[in-house]
């Protein structure tokens, strides 16, 4: 007779089977009763709530990937379905938190299990959107704030204009250097919330996109890690560029473009844009 742990894993593969097939209620009912038989197996509860997430049961996901975050804080899955579970509940804030502890648990997992990229684009949504939303209320806000003082300024002028009658044509200049002087002033302030391009030196010269997660090589060429460990699986071990032979173990993050990279984010939140 099989002892509970052994019942368990083999629910699991059952449940996995379930999956494979798309029988997500089958597969829920395999996983809930390797859940009863060991509680404190996390990749029970991740898997799950894999399958409530492709029922869009979006409040089960939460509870199952917190269970399982509960039991391992490292899950990069859990934190990544928490994250996208949250912000389905448009709370932006938390969601992209979770997303954001994925992606770091990600970047340093195994290559063959590599989600990164799969992580990167919901957080650049989650994040386009929030700048979406503080962009517009920024606009909002300097445009009223804009109003006010042309009103403001043109109070000034009728003012001036009846307390020096003989020199109107010089408060007319005036005024209009002034307005000239605050228009400047809030096109400034309105600049980094306006699209432009995104310098190449943050963009990796193979996909062109700006870097997500950027390794050096030893030549002191820096590429997208997915997109250079791509290369060497499949064209080669060598240095797309000077051709030298390359090997995973000799990539290293690039700390200086990644910051550099987030510099750019954070202050021009359009540049997480995906298509």
């Amino acid at each position: 007779m099989m002892g509970p742990n052994k019942q368990a894993e083999q629910l699991r593969i059952d449940g996995n089977t379930y999956f494979n097939k798309h029988r997500f209620g089958a597969a829920i009912d395999a996983y809930t009763q390797a859940i009863t038989l060991c509680p404190n197996v996390s990749v029970y509860w991740t898997n799950r709530a894999l399958c409530h997430l492709k029922r869009n049961d979006w409040e089960r996901v939460e509870e199952d990937c917190r269970k399982a975050i509960q039991l391992d804080n490292n899950l990069v899955k859990a934190h990544y379905m928490l994250g996208l579970a949250l912000l389905k509940r448009e709370e932006y804030t938390k969601g992209i938190r979770e997303l954001q502890k994925a992606l770091d648990l990600g970047r340093g997992a195994d290559p063959k299990g590599y989600m990164v990229e799969e992580i990167w684009q919901e957080l650049a949504k989650a994040k386009y959107l929030e700048w979406q939303h503080s962009s517009t209320k920024r606009s909002s806000d300097l445009q009223s704030l804009k109003e006010a003082c042309e009103s403001a300024l043109k109070e000034k002028q009728f003012h001036d204009m009846s307390q020096m009658e003989g020199f109107v044509d010089d408060v007319t200049i005036a005024h209009v250097e002034q307005l000239e002087a605050l228009r400047e002033v809030f096109n400034k302030a309105a600049e980094d919330d306006i699209p432009t391009e995104i310098p190449d030196y943050l963009c990796c010269k193979i996909t062109l996109d700006i870097f997500h997660d950027p390794v050096i090589t030893p030549s002191g060429h820096t590429y997208e890690r997915a997109v250079i460990l791509e290369h060497l699986k499949k064209v080669g071990k060598f240095d797309p560029f000077t051709r030298q032979p390359l090997q995973p173990s000799q990539l290293v993050p690039n700390l200086a473009i990644k910051e550099a990279v987030q510099a750019f984010l954070d202050k021009h939140g359009w540049a997480y844009k995906v298509d």
